[in-house]
């Protein structure tokens, strides 16, 4: 499932966590405040409702990291690219099983990423049986 961020699905949300093996924990690289929700809302969340079902932290949109108005407009604010460094300090922290980047505009590594999600799922302890969660 791909679940709705915004607050008002908060109490809904959870309802489509039943039965996931994986959860692909995505950010824009381009988005501060997203890189900032994974630590903040995301993780928080799938630790309460499924403490045991593994994650991989997924950057999205590296296309635009090159991307001069992406660019320009996070210089304005003070702002850069989540670096792939950055991404993979997160996923440490975090304790996710990958850090993987991609781009759904150009579909670069689009295909590993949900390989590596088959693969956590069919290589997991086998705790859980069910479906797969995109936030």
């Amino acid at each position: 499932w791909d679940t709705a961020g915004q607050e008002e699905y908060d109490r809904l949300r959870p309802l489509s966590y039943a039965n996931a093996n994986v959860f692909l924990v995505c950010f824009s690289v381009v988005n501060p405040v997203s890189y900032e929700n994974v630590s903040s809302k995301w993780i928080p969340e799938l630790i309460h409702f499924c403490p045991d079902v593994p994650s991989i932290l997924v950057g999205t949109k590296i296309d635009l990291r090159g991307e001069e108005s992406a660019l320009e407009k996070l210089r304005r604010q003070g702002q850069q690219p989540t670096t792939p460094e950055q991404g993979q300090q997160l996923a440490k922290k975090i304790k996710a099983l990958k850090y993987l980047e991609c781009s759904a505009k150009t579909g670069e590594n689009l295909k590993q990423v949900f390989d590596e999600a088959v693969k956590a799922v069919l290589f997991s302890s086998g705790k859980r049986r069910g479906g797969c969660v995109m936030l």
